[in-house]
């Protein structure tokens, strides 16, 4: 498995608001996104998430997004490792993701950009 990189996860009350900071602080722009009725804002190295405060308890439950150059790959050496895979598989709107919990009991989220 080729990890090609991690994402900061933040819960935040106002994702206009955020938005501008975090592209001034990264200089690149937001890629927006919505997700089970989350607003999700990609920027640099910071995924920004604002929503109904029941879905945000269980995002805020992620260490963090780890990007892989192929979500199956993860899945099997996940599974080989212990790992206990939460969800996915599943698409999203740039490719695939899965959630799985490390056996220390920490949570991730494994995203790649296949394109089926």
């Amino acid at each position: 498995m080729e990890i090609l990189g991690a994402s900061l996860r933040i819960c935040v009350d106002d994702l206009d608001t955020a938005i501008p900071f975090y592209e001034r602080l990264s200089g690149g722009r937001a890629l927006r996104f919505e997700r089970g009725g989350v607003q999700v804002a990609a920027v640099g190295s910071f995924l920004l998430m604002s929503g109904p405060e029941a879905e945000l308890e269980v995002l805020r439950k992620v260490a963090a997004t780890i990007a892989v150059k192929d979500v199956e790959a993860a899945h099997r050496l996940l599974g080989d490792l212990g790992a206990t895979i939460i969800a996915g598989p599943v698409p999203t709107p740039v490719g695939r993701n899965l959630l799985a919990m490390h056996p220390d009991g920490s949570v991730f989220e494994y995203v790649d950009q296949h394109q089926d």
